[in-house]
């Protein structure tokens, strides 16, 4: 299975009667899966099946569906919702009585949201309903199914990059692999330079004593545990890749593992070339993670 990426974009539309509507879906990036539906006022029914139908496909991801809907005017009406009237009109006059300000205009009361509803001219019973919200939920269901694609698209992209990344992190550990080998020599020369400008050409150092502090030195500075750990890590990013399920979190993990050992690979360096390997590395550990950051 290819990763998948949390980036998408899908669309689908349906018609039914005079009614027309188009679904909008979107996915950016996110540590979970969020689920935002909008929909026109009297389609709020849509909302918890529209969530339902999104977590059947998507583990994580910032989701957002919208809604759309258009009718022809000439089946479009106006009404009044008497409850929603009467309840704005109580307020309207305790508000008056409280503090003195004349009483609401009708205009002002008929401009309130939900007061004044535009519909079909006639109203649907509750099975032509059902039947309206089958169909959009059709609709929306297909638009989910294309950005899966578009998903799964976006994911395919993401891992040819990481894998050749990780084939650069390797590429890196294997130099500094070799650099590490000669530290223990390099180390004999400079403390051997470093003692000849301090006590004179004339001294002797019994060489069990510079064996002894170059090995001290050398085990201070010995990089195999961090360079094996960095080759692990590669074998086991590639395996993640290669999963069935989604793997962004512990690809996202693992990156963090990748930065540690960069790190201590840094700080342990004495040699100049290692350092500048070690932060190579760094430079391209950190394009990882920021990839990673778009796997589902």
């Amino acid at each position: 299975m290819a990763l998948i990426s949390m980036t998408g974009f899908a669309e689908a539309r349906g018609q039914q009667g005079a009614l027309r509507w188009r679904w909008e879906v979107r996915s950016v990036n996110g540590r979970s899966l969020d689920i935002r539906v909008r929909v026109p006022s009297g389609f709020e029914s849509l909302e918890a099946a529209a969530r339902t139908l999104a977590t059947e496909r998507f583990k994580r991801g910032s989701l957002q569906a919208v809604l759309g809907i258009t009718t022809d005017d000439s089946e479009r009406g106006f009404r009044v919702d008497p409850a929603a009237l009467a309840n704005a009109v109580a307020i309207a006059k305790r508000l008056a009585e409280e503090t003195g300000l004349p009483p609401a205009r009708v205009d002002g009361l008929l401009a309130l949201r939900g007061i004044v509803v535009q519909e079909e001219n006639l109203a649907l019973d509750e099975e032509a309903r059902m039947k309206r919200d089958a169909a959009v939920l059709e609709s929306l269901a297909s638009a989910y199914d294309q950005l899966a694609v578009a998903r799964a698209s976006e994911g395919a992209k993401l891992e040819k990059i990481l894998a050749a990344q990780v084939k650069e992190i390797e590429a890196r550990t294997a130099e500094a692999r070799a650099i590490a080998a000669t530290q223990p020599q390099m180390l004999r020369d400079r403390m051997m330079t470093q003692l000849s400008e301090l006590l004179g050409p004339s001294s002797t150092i019994p060489p069990e004593r510079l064996a002894q502090e170059v090995a001290m030195l050398a085990t201070r500075a010995d990089l195999r545990e961090e360079l094996d750990r960095l080759s692990a890590h590669c074998q086991q990013a590639r395996s993640l890749m290669a999963a069935a399920e989604p793997v962004g979190r512990k690809l996202d993990f693992l990156s963090q593992e990748f930065n540690r050992e960069a790190n201590t690979l840094c700080s342990k360096s004495s040699d100049i070339a290692l350092t500048r390997v070690g932060l190579e590395l760094k430079s391209v550990i950190d394009q990882v993670r920021e990839q990673v950051q778009n796997v589902e």
